[in-house]
């Protein structure tokens, strides 16, 4: 393997976490459809805003550690410092364990408390039976990231797939029995997501257990390590402590930020649309999926915001988030190759491998978010039978939010990297408060509704971009390449969606299969995209030949004179 390869190896390890992060992501899709059937529209609401809750207790308890501590365990390991690396490791476990101790706590016995900002006490429940997974968490976020800081992502790739596996299964099946057992009582969307919180709690307990067990194997070769350290200088606990706190306080303000707006979406949407009547565009959404039985001139009553709510963050989010996932693998293999590349001043590297990586996550970034709009009603058929007007609009609105939440991921991956761990959090403060203002405009005063949810969310990711880039200008001297990272890529998106429209229609037409024609028009689009972008020269045959099977690709392209 080329110098070059071997210093972009983070790309290798972030296509495995990516490849894993799909496929959990995947089986977090399939998972959903049972569920929304069991739960409904108004348990996916109740479902969803109890893990707005939940997530904000995660960032501000461990959710930062696995950064954190590769950032931190990279750094000594690239400086040979063995010990002084497994102090970081014994250090950040007894800080994650105390404060994850104090954020259980603090959930079990405040639900109702915080149930009271949603104004529904239907949270308090399923909050309950989430808060001990916050505790499981911290501890397996510092065995994570101690892997990420090694160069290894396999053992959170294998965590994260077996954690979902669980999660899905006990989920579905927790969330049958209570919807049954409890299908007479007036809070049974309480109970159907309290079933759907208890598989996050199952899954979260074996993927520690699989962690523990990787641990235990690799802790003699660790120790054999240790004694092979040499180096008097053993930093004090105190010190490492102080460098914990500075690293991931900010990540901590970074990663509250982007949870707070999800956070304020929903609550001010439950207070400004509980003052109004129904907006023509939900009023016609609300019908087709109903039936009937819903008058214009009815008030956005409980049950139809947790409906509505449901189907942004349990349709639309989470499907946009699904090739976000990849930006969100390349950030966490990223951060420790440029954190130990910035500890040795070499600026060149880092700028190359932020290079790559932007690259690489535009690639798939740009045909994800065309590709999700053009077939966004197929689609929703195909995973979760919903031929309604309100989810496609939405997700053929907001797929753009795809690309920016991509590059907004990794370009503040990329300034923590570098030491510039206040700059993400300035960056995303400032977007917030744009945010706010942009989305209360929207729900007070124009009849746009859940759309405006939308749109916020796809403005707040844009604004983040664009402070970011400025800052990786500034502070990295660093200045993206165009044409073979956006515009080459843009091009070949749209001609793909083209086809994948038109070989849809064409499918369907014959076969009369919403599920074949999805699928084919989707095998269609990767083969068109994939031809047209090596064919304009988007990328190179040495770039090719950095990603997993990547030699195999180039020789395959150069049988097919595509290369």
């Amino acid at each position: 393997m080329s110098e070059r390869n071997k210093g972009n190896s983070f790309l290798v390890q972030g296509s495995i976490l990516a490849a894993t992060s799909l496929i959990v992501r995947i089986i977090g899709l399939l998972y959903r459809i049972p569920l929304i059937n069991i739960i409904g529209n108004e348990g996916m609401g109740v479902y969803s805003n109890t893990f707005d809750i939940y997530n904000m207790a995660l960032i501000l308890s461990s959710y930062s550690l696995p950064m954190a501590v590769s950032k931190l365990v990279a750094v000594k390991r690239s400086n040979r410092e063995y010990r002084n690396a497994y102090r970081v490791f014994k250090c950040a476990m007894v800080f994650s364990v105390s404060i994850g101790l104090m954020a259980t706590v603090i959930i079990l016995f405040g639900a109702d408390f915080f149930s009271s900002f949603y104004s529904d006490n239907s949270i308090a429940l399923p909050l309950r039976v989430l808060a001990p997974t916050i505790f499981v968490f911290s501890i397996m976020g510092v065995l994570r990231g101690f892997f990420q800081g090694k160069n290894t992502m396999i053992p959170t790739a294998i965590s994260q797939l077996l954690e979902q596996i669980i999660n899905a299964a006990v989920s579905i099946i927790a969330a049958l029995i209570l919807v049954k057992n409890y299908s007479a009582n007036m809070n049974v969307a309480s109970y159907g997501a309290a079933g759907g919180t208890l598989g996050t709690l199952s899954g979260a307990l074996i993927g520690l257990l699989f962690l523990v067990f990787v641990f235990a194997v690799y802790r003699p070769y660790w120790k054999k390590q240790m004694r092979r350290d040499t180096d008097e200088n053993r930093e004090s606990y105190r010190t490492i402590f102080k460098l914990l706190l500075i690293t991931s306080v900010p990540i901590i303000l970074s990663q509250t930020v982007y949870q707070i707006s999800g956070m304020l979406d929903s609550i001010i949407y439950n207070q400004i649309m509980f003052h109004k009547h129904l907006s023509a565009f939900d009023f016609q959404a609300l019908v087709s999926s109903s039936g009937g039985g819903i008058s214009r001139n009815d008030m956005y009553t409980k049950v139809i915001r947790r409906a509505l709510i449901g189907i942004y963050s349990g349709k639309y989010k989470l499907l946009t988030n699904v090739p976000v996932a990849i930006a969100t693998a390349i950030a966490a293999a990223i951060i420790t190759t440029i954190a130990a590349s910035f500890s040795k001043g070499r600026e060149d590297e880092i700028r190359n491998k932020v290079h790559i990586a932007i690259k690489f996550n535009m690639i798939i970034a740009i045909p994800s978010a065309i590709g999700m709009g053009v077939l966004a009603s197929p689609i929703l058929k195909l995973i979760f039978h919903d031929s309604s007007v309100l989810p496609a609009n939405l997700l053929r609105i907001g797929s753009l939010a795809v690309v920016f939440f991509a590059l907004s991921t990794l370009s503040s991956a990329v300034l923590q990297g570098i030491n510039r761990l206040r700059v993400p959090v300035t960056n995303s403060v400032i977007s917030l408060g744009i945010h706010i203002i942009f989305v209360f405009i929207l729900l007070k005063f124009t009849p746009l509704s859940t759309y405006a949810l939308v749109i916020g969310n796809v403005s707040f990711a844009l604004v983040v971009c664009i402070l970011n880039w400025i800052s990786l200008e500034r502070h990295l001297n660093y200045s993206q390449e165009i044409l073979k990272t956006f515009l080459i890529p843009t091009i070949c998106s749209l001609l793909m969606g083209v086809a994948a429209y038109f070989s849809y229609q064409g499918f369907v037409t014959l076969l009369h299969s919403n599920l074949i024609a999805t699928l084919l028009a989707i095998l269609v689009a990767v083969l068109v995209y994939g031809i047209l972008l090596v064919f304009l020269r988007g990328v190179e045959e040495e770039e090719l030949e950095m990603i997993p099977k990547g030699r195999s690709i180039v020789r395959i392209l150069k049988k097919l004179h595509l290369l």
